[in-house]
């Protein structure tokens, strides 16, 4: 589920604090959270709901300056059912404590492993190592021109990479990314 930029906005600062989605199936249970660009979101609620019982208070509450505005933006996806998502509390995003803490022994043979079992799913050579050493090395690059060096197309490049941000192993910058210290001390332990 994702949020436009002013909807973000509008999370943060606590005037947005419902969503409607045209799904075939729910992409958020109640009770979960779901990890935004501003924090972790908790989902309250997902349930269904019918175009003509959403007022204009509740488009105000979704971000959107009118009811007729929410509508056609539901309108662009065909097939589904409508739903709404009552928000919760935003929490700062995990990852970010998380990369800034240093592992102890146990911690650095659990990312181990982890490590391992990526590479042992991904189609292709080992990966995980390979993209820690580039990102050590390349703070602030592009992805599209970080790519090459590890033989990867820019869509897969970045999706593991947000694979080595869930463990707080990397950051990302305006421009690129950079180890974390959490991922720098890891690498440290890798290396023979």
């Amino acid at each position: 589920m994702l949020f436009p930029r002013k909807h973000l906005i509008g999370i943060r600062n606590g005037s947005v604090t419902v969503a409607f989605r045209r799904w075939r199936r729910p992409t958020v249970k109640e009770g979960g959270t779901l990890l935004t660009a501003v924090g972790e979101l908790e989902i309250k609620s997902v349930k269904r709901a019918a175009l003509s019982s959403i007022s204009a208070a509740d488009a105000k509450r979704a971000g959107y300056e009118s009811r007729k505005a929410l509508l056609d933006e539901l309108a662009r996806r065909e097939g589904g059912a409508i739903y709404r998502i009552e928000l919760g509390a935003l929490r700062a995003d995990p990852r970010i404590a998380l990369r800034d803490e240093k592992p102890d022994a146990g911690e650095l043979l659990t990312l181990r492993t982890k490590l391992e079992r990526m590479d042992a799913r991904a189609e292709g050579p080992p990966w995980t190592l390979r993209v820690l050493e580039l990102l050590q090395r390349h703070e602030g690059v592009r992805a599209g021109d970080l790519c090459e060096h590890v033989d990867q197309e820019t869509a897969p490049f970045k999706r593991n990479v947000r694979k080595l941000k869930a463990l707080g192993l990397t950051e990302s910058l305006g421009t690129g990314y950079r180890l974390s210290p959490r991922g720098a001390a890891l690498l440290e332990y890798l290396r023979p």
